[in-house]
């Protein structure tokens, strides 16, 4: 030991520290190795060593650990990635495109393997996250889009459950016959004339009769046909012989209508819908008014209808008796007749009016109206009865407003008056084009 006395700490009242140490910067105070000890450490550092061999020579008191019991911890292979060249990547270099060393197989780098497809974990080729695609939307735009969805459900459930509510209101008949179909869709329409309604005046006549009766029959070409059927028409009556049209309903409701309508047409009636003429002012009324043209002052007592020569805006009641009047006219029942389209042709506007369709008060009346106005065979919905509409006034705008050819208007039976004749040939021929839907319309 040197007599020298250990130099004092740089702090006041510090401790001593050794001759033979150092401090290191930041650190604590540790003694320096002696000249001995040095030369040891470097001899031992020379020297080979293997698993078992003990450091440091016999003063090294470290414990071999026998190699049977040693299991080295596994630990996760890392890609190692290669430049250009084929040489292992500076450190801290971006990885080159193309799949790490290893390949595809079942190396650290495959699909098996960490980083690669079939690594669930933190591996070195996994990418930056991506977006979301409906994240890379505009919120506003995902805002009107979760809108109008909205908007669409509630429109949708409101006509579904209208149209449920106005489908029970609907009586049913057992009216459609055994008959065999033929092409496309036909739709027969009456108007029943009962005697003992409110907005029917009493002319004289008891019980119920169909003054007005349509065939709308849309062909397997797309084209629609509405073709008036006049009352008067002579025809023969399964069962009865031959009598007026309008006689069939009078002898047997509407099973017999619709079978000595198909007899006389050709046409099997798929769907039957008859319309009282007491529903057909309350219809008018729930949507406000109807715009009806004629060509001369009318002032009919028996029909109550009242108008002078032009257009008008008449409410329910006019419009019922607009429909029905035929005595102020010398064409009778052939004016009448059209007449009767231009009503259906105004009412299909009126309701389509977006006033009406898009007004939730307006569109319950209606539904209310229509259905305690209808009377339809078995399984004819609301939903045949829109169809039926929309195939009507699709007709009246193509042209496909026709009339039967008639031989003689004005042909004297024995039992019925005067009566309408036509011939069966040119019937057969005009139903048989309208069946196919090469009958020539008014706009050809």
């Amino acid at each position: 030991m040197s007599d020298q006395q250990p130099p004092r700490s740089s702090r006041p009242g510090g401790p001593r520290r050794p001759g033979s140490s150092r401090a290191r910067a930041g650190g604590s105070a540790r003694a320096m190795p002696s000249v001995e000890e040095q030369e040891r450490q470097a001899r031992a550092a020379r020297e080979p060593r293997g698993p078992g061999a003990a450091r440091g020579g016999s003063e090294d008191r470290t414990t071999a650990i026998p190699t049977s019991s040693y299991e080295p911890t596994p630990t996760r292979a890392y890609p190692v990635y290669q430049d250009g060249a084929g040489q292992p990547a500076p450190h801290g270099a971006r990885p080159a495109a193309g799949p790490p060393v290893g390949g595809s197989g079942g190396g650290p780098a495959g699909p098996g393997g960490p980083g690669g497809p079939g690594d669930g974990g933190r591996g070195g080729g996994r990418g930056p996250r991506r977006r979301s695609r409906a994240s890379r939307i505009p919120r506003p735009l995902r805002l009107a889009a979760t809108g109008l969805a909205l908007v669409l459900v509630i429109v949708l459930g409101w006509g579904a459950g209208l149209m449920l509510w106005a489908d029970s209101r609907i009586e049913h008949v057992d009216a459609l016959s055994d008959a065999a179909n033929t092409p496309g869709t036909t739709y027969l329409i009456a108007g029943s004339d009962s005697r003992d309604g409110e907005s029917v005046a009493d002319d004289g006549t008891e019980g119920q009769r169909t003054d007005t009766m349509m065939l709308l029959h849309k062909a397997r070409n797309g084209n629609s046909y509405l073709v008036s059927l006049p009352r008067d028409t002579l025809v023969d009556i399964p069962g009865h012989g031959g009598y007026k049209l309008n006689a069939a309903y009078a002898f047997g409701g509407a099973p017999l209508l619709v079978e000595t309508v198909e007899a006389f047409t050709g046409l099997t009636v798929d769907h039957y819908v008859e319309v009282g003429f007491d529903g057909v002012a309350n219809v008018v009324d729930a949507v406000g008014t109807v715009n009806l043209c004629i060509d001369q002052d009318v002032d009919d007592e028996k029909s109550g209808l009242v108008m002078t020569e032009g257009c008008h805006d008449v409410g329910g009641d006019q419009a019922l008796a607009f429909v029905r009047a035929r005595y102020f006219d010398p064409t009778a029942d052939l004016g009448r007749q059209g007449r009767q389209q231009q009503f259906v042709a105004a009412l299909m506007d009126r309701m389509t009016d977006p006033g009406v369709i898009l007004n939730p008060v307006t569109q319950v009346k209606v539904a209310g109206a229509g259905s305690d106005a209808l009377t339809t065979s078995e399984g004819t919905g609301m939903i045949d009865v829109a169809r039926m509409g929309l195939t009507a006034r699709s007709a009246m705008n193509g042209g496909g407003s026709l009339t039967i050819p008639i031989e003689d208007q004005e042909y004297r039976t024995q039992n019925s008056g005067v009566a309408i004749l036509t011939d069966d040939a040119d019937v057969a021929e005009f139903f048989g084009a309208i069946e196919d839907g090469s009958a020539a319309t008014a706009t050809e």
